[in-house]
């Protein structure tokens, strides 16, 4: 037993410069990430338990809270499903203008935010371009909830894309005709070949999207009208306690924001270790 754990000390040790970089990862994890949100939770404690359940559980709020998740969530199921299908089309098949497909799913990174909501305005206001041909539908985008979904959709798709495009063309097509040539269908090849090989990434890819569109602000604020229980997003509403000099009312706000996020993460975490394992034992 004794020798077995000396092993195991002595291969920790293999990678030269082990403490000093695990010295430096915990420096800067504390620096960027553990004492921004330490700060956080101080200032939230200078409410009482009753303030602090009094402003998150406010009619105003919860319906930021219910808009901002309910939107970023259906946003990200959006993105899963319509991501796939554009890194299919992109890595499995070659066709012209490709390069330049590929490199379009890039601009919503590279956009600046507010550049992107004045955009998504201009299109689809009542004379803009989509806009004027959805009004007489009765469907009214801009200053409305489906207007951030819009945003949400729009910010999120290259997460999903470029998180499954690199696992995907990992992936053999080899395996995908060796099964087509036992009598897979075309279904049974994506359900037991391609999915359990890209079902990490779909997950990670979601998770993504869902943590940029529950932060989102930028490109919401312009296409939302932030019309208080109607289109009012809880990024929204911290800005507004910050002006309005309720700092802890806005640090409470965002606690729960946080944590909720972080939950949504730890599962997601959860289920693509599972769908890991699964394909370890596949194989």
């Amino acid at each position: 037993m004794s020798t077995k754990l000396a092993r195991i000390g002595k291969r920790s040790t293999v990678v030269p410069g082990f403490r000093m970089t695990l010295g430096i990862t915990l420096m800067w994890l504390s620096l960027i990430v553990l004492f921004p949100l330490a700060a956080l939770f101080l200032k939230t404690a200078e409410l009482s338990f009753g303030e602090f359940i009094a402003v998150v559980t406010a009619r105003r709020v919860l319906h930021a809270f219910e808009l901002s998740f309910g939107l970023s969530l259906a946003a990200a199921l959006v993105n899963l499903a319509f991501g796939s299908v554009v890194v299919w089309a992109i890595v499995r098949y070659r066709f012209p203008g490709r390069r330049l497909l590929d490199a379009i799913v890039d601009i919503p990174f590279a956009l600046p935010t507010a550049v992107a909501g004045i955009a998504l305005t201009t299109l689809y206001a009542p004379s803009g371009w989509i806009g004027r041909f959805l009004t007489p539908l009765g469907i009214n985008v801009v200053f409305t909830p489906l207007g951030i979904f819009v945003a949400l959709v729009f910010i999120g798709l290259p997460f999903v894309v470029r998180t499954v495009q690199p696992v995907l063309e990992d992936i053999d097509v080899e395996l995908e005709e060796a099964a087509a040539s036992l009598g897979a269908n075309r279904l049974m090849i994506l359900r037991r070949v391609v999915f359990p090989g890209i079902a990490p990434a779909l997950l990670t890819g979601f998770a993504l999207a869902f943590a940029r569109a529950v932060g989102e602000y930028g490109s919401v604020i312009f296409i939302a009208g932030n019309l208080p229980n109607v289109s009012e997003i809880a990024p929204l509403l911290i800005v507004i306690r910050l002006q309005e000099f309720r700092y802890a009312d806005a640090t409470a706000i965002a606690v729960v924001m946080l944590a909720a996020s972080f939950l949504v993460l730890l599962l997601v975490n959860v289920l693509q270790s599972r769908f890991e394992m699964s394909a370890k034992r596949a194989n």
